[in-house]
């Protein structure tokens, strides 16, 4: 786990331990607090150790010159916009320090900087293989194990808050959200397209999910020890880097076409061609947290009010002041809906027994599922590759003629 991989994980955890402690729940800072500790004296690792010796003084510090931020209801849509700018720098410094990783193996040289792991999360079928590997033949990858425990951990977010990764923590809908604010500036008018279009254009990334699982579902199991095993597998992130830096013709269409639909539709890549957002619409409909009117508060069954707030602050054009409980695999629990209405006790995220979470409980529900199962299984010793430096050195050599 490189020092960029422990600092994020460090301060996500001394955000918890705040959120929890200043939230009365004092229970939650202590076990928080000593899980971090006990991560440092079980790993005896010196990054991991380091990172917590700055998140620490850092959270005290922002408890003190930013107590608001800790003990006052900071604002809905501030604090996701906070959370997915800070994860999207995490991951910017990633991106930098394993492009140095990966052109100092090219060059022939052992890398000062560390391979940071994180960056098998971009390993979407090969961890879909992995997890395979382990429920069907209890075969646990050493080559790139980050990639099926982030696949995991994503997949436990939808489970416990919906599709909350997708509206509180991918880079890739931050994205979207500038590109779709840089067209709004010259072309004002929303371009949505028609209901009868929206529909079938949803559909594009169940099909795209559908492919994904055909290529995973279809390896027979016998083959995937040898696949694992396999000089394509050991550079399969440098592969997928050299994707992106080399695109061909095809590609590059491929790029502009994804960039013009989320410039031209809010959540554009999320809503019509994303995989993950498939799937965790898919597993959403598990979660038993909802987005939930009273209608006893809101002001259409209480007041006879026309109010339609929450509707409009959608960004995925789900139509929420007519229904009791939303039930979308679109509704990413970006919780703006909440942030609009003018009745705080009319909408809330909740579970069935009108048990509700606050957007700062959400958070701490999402960052524990995105870091607490990593840490574990670093801890655990299945976290990091244990492919060496100089194989991947050799093979970076003939990536080109390196296949499946």
């Amino acid at each position: 786990m490189s020092f960029i991989e422990s600092l994020t994980l460090m301060l996500a955890l001394m955000y918890i331990a705040s959120l929890s402690y200043w939230s009365g729940k004092k229970w939650g800072a202590v076990v928080t607090l000593l899980l971090s500790i006990g991560a440092v004296a079980i790993s005896l690792y010196w990054p991991l150790a380091l990172a917590l010796l700055i998140a620490l003084p850092l959270c005290l510090i922002a408890n003190k010159f930013a107590p608001e931020e800790f003990k006052t209801e900071i604002k809905i849509n501030t604090l996701r916009e906070g959370c997915q700018q800070l994860l999207a720098l995490s991951l910017f410094l990633v991106a930098i320090q394993y492009c140095i990783n990966a052109i100092q193996l090219k060059q022939g040289s052992t890398p000062w900087l560390m391979r940071p792991d994180v960056v098998d999360a971009f390993l979407p079928i090969a961890g879909g293989i992995e997890l395979k590997a382990i429920v069907t033949l209890n075969l646990w990858d050493q080559t790139h194990p980050a990639a099926a425990l982030m696949l995991a951990a994503v997949l436990l977010t939808g489970l416990l808050c919906k599709r909350a990764f997708c509206g509180w923590a991918c880079p890739l809908g931050l994205a979207g959200e500038y590109l779709y604010a840089l067209r709004k500036r010259f072309i004002k008018a929303e371009l949505a397209p028609p209901a009868w279009l929206d529909w079938p254009l949803r559909m594009l990334k169940y099909l795209l999910l559908l492919a994904l699982f055909y290529i995973v579902i279809g390896m027979p199991s016998e083959s995937i020890p040898y696949y694992l095993q396999g000089n394509y597998h050991k550079i399969a992130d440098l592969k997928m880097a050299l994707f992106f830096v080399t695109p061909g013709l095809i590609t590059l269409a491929c790029f502009a076409l994804i960039l013009a639909l989320a410039a031209w539709r809010r959540q554009g890549f999320c809503r019509y061609l994303c995989p993950y957002g498939a799937i965790l619409g898919l597993l959403s409909f598990a979660s038993p947290l909802k987005i939930r009117r009273n209608t006893q508060h809101c002001l259409i069954e209480a007041k006879g009010m026309k109010c339609d707030k929450c509707t409009r602050a959608c960004p995925a054009n789900i139509i929420v002041h007519t229904k009791t409980t939303v039930r979308s695999d679109e509704c990413q629990a970006c919780m703006r809906c909440v942030a609009a209405c003018p009745k705080s006790a009319a909408l809330g995220l909740s579970l069935k027994s009108g048990h509700r979470v606050s957007h700062k409980g959400l958070l701490v529900l999402l960052l524990l599922a995105l870091f607490a199962l990593p840490l574990t299984a670093y801890l655990a010793g299945f976290w990091h590759s244990q492919t060496p430096d100089n194989i991947r050195m050799e093979l970076i050599q003939v990536i080109d003629r390196v296949g499946h």
